[in-house]
Order: C-alpha cells, then sequence, then structure tokens
C-alpha cells in the first residue's frame, strides 16, 4: 500500500506544537508521545490558521 503525502509540513506542525505547548514531547517522544487531545488541538488549529488565511485572500 502506498503512503500518502502529508498534509501539513513537518515545519507546521512543530510550529502549532510551540503554539500549543507541548513541542517538549514532541521532541522527546516523537508525535507518538502526544496525547489525543494534543493531536485534535492540532489539527483544529491548523484548519483555524488554515480558514484565516483563505478569508484573507478572500477580503
Amino acid at each position: 500500500m502506498a503512503r500518502r503525502k502529508p498534509v501539513m509540513s513537518e515545519q507546521l506542525k512543530y510550529e502549532l506544537a510551540r503554539e500549543l505547548g507541548f513541542a517538549d514531547v514532541v521532541e522527546r517522544e516523537g508525535w507518538g508521545g502526544i496525547t489525543t487531545r494534543n493531536a485534535g488541538n492540532l489539527v483544529r488549529a491548523a484548519i483555524e490558521r488554515a480558514e484565516r488565511s483563505v478569508a484573507t485572500l478572500q477580503a
């Protein structure tokens, strides 16, 4: 089975993890070390950022 291309860049994920306060866990344990709640918060933050970006382009 072929692997899918990542939707978010590693740079964006680390930036959001820093903003959300769990970058230290990612550094220490990798992405598998974060909680499900943190993963959800990461996705939510990415969606919010994308929505703001689209809104800015449409304005």
